[in-house]
């Protein structure tokens, strides 16, 4: 039996599965954020990511359980919240109810907020009557303050509700039970959960008389095929040698339509008659028994939401999360330093004690260990610091708050505002970022978010311009404000990226990727306690320790060819010397050298090894020199012809370069384009040697005037 369709970029259902019917096939239908995929993981074993912000679910997963000796097939179908196929999620979740044997729909629901959840439930059962209601979260309901009529909500919608708690593992027997008794209902077409204006349901009518009898709920194909802006073949297929029929009178109705004048107002004369009913519905099933607690959330929505203080919150709790991974990174970071040294003396004594030929003893050690240790002392602790606060954030329910602060920028560059989600995500890796732009209905503005999300540094990016500013300009401010000072410099950069992303989003919006902004429903769920325990173990082990495996691998040989150019020599000069000879002309040009911009060239696998590639080469043995601290540091490069305009440059070229390969390889695989790929490369590195000129001919140019 045909029943999986899965979701690519795209928009194109390219991928089918089929398995045994042993039992019935059960939809989970829901909005993202409601605890789906925590359902579908008790029922099924089956184990995905889940996180409070919208839209974590993009592709469509099976599985199975078993309840009274019979196995049940459960789909877990993308979080939506609607049916009216706007976004691929919506088409795919719509088609699976409507033309796949689905024998129960389980529509999952924030107790929370149920009001806005019944909207989806109201549109499921225009469907089918075979559906059951959960109400999920009902602990945290109960603790503030809200009371359901599971009785009365029953008896209005016409179907089983069950109440629960994914998290706690409570009332699952409960529903297990409820889909079970809904699969042995009858389909019933009669049942009409919401009626519209008398002008849409006369013609509905008239095209239910032209199906004449069908195996499906004809009113809702009705509906659905009086919208122009449904894609009707897929439901004209389904009617066989009545279709030419029905799509003549299909087309008097849009006719008669268009004379009256609503023709154009449809949908949302359809929207309107959702919301009234649920609102209905709410007031009827729904007490609140504590009205403080939605006055409170209310209160931090309008100040943390608000035109006048919204962004400035935004980029002060930025700040504060900079500022924290910057002063709390130099302890272990130093640490880590000094194990490492410590370890490598060891190491030398060892290769003495064997014997190693001092060729290798310089590669292993010289070469590859010293760039390990640099990659590792220096990334690992900004990243156990970062990812946990980002995860926190995002646990609490902040993320959408940024995705509504920015929507308006968003809005006037002609993209769309769940650009800023994927945007966040760039923040701990550019190819999650890139991953996260699935996110995004439209295939335009899609397209716009893979192209920008490179101006967002990620992670590996970090300790490059952490570093940079705290030795040339965090002393601008004597101690203990040097911190802040670099602080607020690393939040500049960061800001710089982000009105970057949105000039160049209406620069392709405006030239090859041209389009108007497409509306979209962003749900800001309620704030919740972070689950702490679950936030360390998955920004470490997800995101921290992922990270830094990745840098580490490319380090090992980044290392070695670094040692080997710097090593072997051609005509009494060495290849690394050759190579950045050549690429000098352009380095000056733009403010850097020939080594930094080789250091970035070999650093295309991952960013992170920019830094250690310049220390290396500008060792004429090639090796990593023993860095007690960024002073250190700092003295090697102003011997090496550094100055504050070099500091500049090298940061803004950090900033604004070709994606590292993995993002590159993610951008293929979403786009399926080398085209799209191609452009995703040349775009940011056009910009940044443009920049880094004129910013390097600019700041010459004051220092010659004054």
């Amino acid at each position: 039996m045909l029943f999986s369709k899965m979701i690519e970029v795209n928009d194109e259902i390219n991928a089918e599965m089929t398995l045994p019917r042993k039992g019935p096939v059960i939809a989970l239908v829901g909005n993202p954020n409601v605890g789906k995929s925590t359902v579908f993981n008790a029922l099924t074993g089956m184990k995905q990511h889940t996180g409070n912000w919208p839209g974590k679910t993009v592709e469509l997963a099976t599985g199975t359980y078993e309840y009274n000796h019979l196995r049940h097939e459960m789909v877990d179908l993308p979080g939506t919240y609607s049916l009216l196929a706007h976004s691929s999620e919506e088409e795919v979740t719509r088609n699976f109810i409507c033309f796949e044997e689905c024998d129960v729909c389980t529509v999952i629901c924030d107790s929370t907020c149920l009001e806005r959840n019944l909207n989806l439930v109201l549109q499921t059962l225009e469907i089918t009557n075979k559906v059951v209601v959960v109400l999920n979260l009902h602990d945290e309901a109960q603790k503030k303050g809200i009371q359901i009529d599971q009785e009365q909500l029953q008896k209005q919608l016409g179907c089983d509700v069950v109440t629960m708690s994914a998290r706690n593992n409570v009332g699952f027997d409960d529903l297990k039970a409820a889909i079970q008794r809904t699969a042995k209902k009858k389909f019933q077409e009669e049942l009409v959960p919401v009626r519209y204006d008398m002008r849409i349901e006369y013609m509905a009518q008239e095209i239910i008389d032209a199906m004449g009898d069908m195996p499906f709920n004809r009113r809702f194909y009705a509906l659905k095929l009086l919208d122009h802006q449904v894609d009707a073949e897929a439901f004209y297929q389904q009617m066989g040698k009545k279709a030419e029929n029905v799509r003549a009178v299909v087309t008097q109705c849009h006719e008669k339509l268009a004379h009256m004048g609503i023709d154009q107002r449809y949908e949302e004369m359809i929207v309107h008659a959702i919301n009234s009913k649920a609102k209905r519905i709410s007031e009827d099933c729904i007490i609140f028994n504590n009205a403080d607690y939605y006055q409170r959330n209310m209160k931090i929505d309008r100040i943390v939401t608000s035109r006048r203080s919204g962004v400035l919150i935004m980029l002060a709790l930025l700040a504060v999360i900079f500022w924290i991974t910057i002063e709390g990174a130099n302890v272990p970071s130093q640490m880590l330093s000094d194990m490492f040294g410590n370890l490598e003396a060891w190491l030398n004594q060892l290769a003495s004690s064997i014997s190693m030929p001092v060729f290798w003893q310089g590669l292993l050690i010289d070469g590859v260990y010293k760039t390990l240790a640099w990659v590792v002392s220096v990334m690992l602790p900004p990243m156990a610091i970062f990812f946990p606060m980002f995860t926190i954030l995002e646990d609490l329910g902040y993320l959408p708050r940024i995705a509504f602060n920015l929507d308006g920028y968003f809005q006037k560059a002609c993209a769309c505002g769940k650009q800023a989600l994927t945007m966040c995500m760039g923040f701990g890796c550019n190819a999650v970022g890139v991953s996260g732009c699935r996110i995004i209905d439209s295939p335009r503005e899609r397209l716009i978010a893979l192209l920008t999300n490179n101006f967002v540094p990620c992670n590996g990016r970090f300790p490059t311009l952490i570093a940079i500013i705290t030795m040339f300009f965090s002393g601008m401010l004597a101690a203990p404000w040097n911190g802040l000072m670099s602080t607020l410099l690393l939040t500049g950069v960061i800001l710089f990226g982000i009105l970057l992303t949105f000039w160049t989003s209406s620069f392709l919006s405006k030239t090859i990727l041209k389009g108007v902004p497409s509306s979209f429903t962003l749900e800001l769920p309620p704030y919740r306690k972070p689950q702490f325990g679950k936030v360390i173990v998955r920004s470490i082990f997800d995101r921290t320790l992922f990270v830094l495996g990745r840098a580490v691998s490319v380090a090992i040989p980044a290392g070695a060819i670094i040692w080997l150019l710097a090593n072997i020599q051609v005509d009494g000069i060495t290849l690394l010397a050759h190579i950045s000879a050549f690429l000098d002309p352009l380095g000056h040009l733009m403010g850097l050298d020939g080594v930094i911009l080789l250091a970035f060239i070999l650093g295309f696998p991952a960013n992170e090894i920019v830094v250690p590639i310049i220390i290396m080469s500008y060792m004429a043995s090639g090796y990593m020199m023993d860095m007690q601290n960024l002073s250190a540091l700092k003295e090697l490069l102003l011997n090496n012809g550094w100055t504050w305009i070099t500091a500049v440059c090298t940061m803004l070229f950090s900033l604004v370069h070709f994606p590292c390969a993995t993002t590159l390889l993610t951008i293929r695989k979403e786009t399926k384009s080398w085209k799209w790929t191609a452009l995703s490369f040349l775009l940011p590195t056009v910009m940044g040697i443009v920049l880094c000129i004129i910013v390097s001919s600019a700041c010459h140019l004051l220092v010659a005037l004054f």
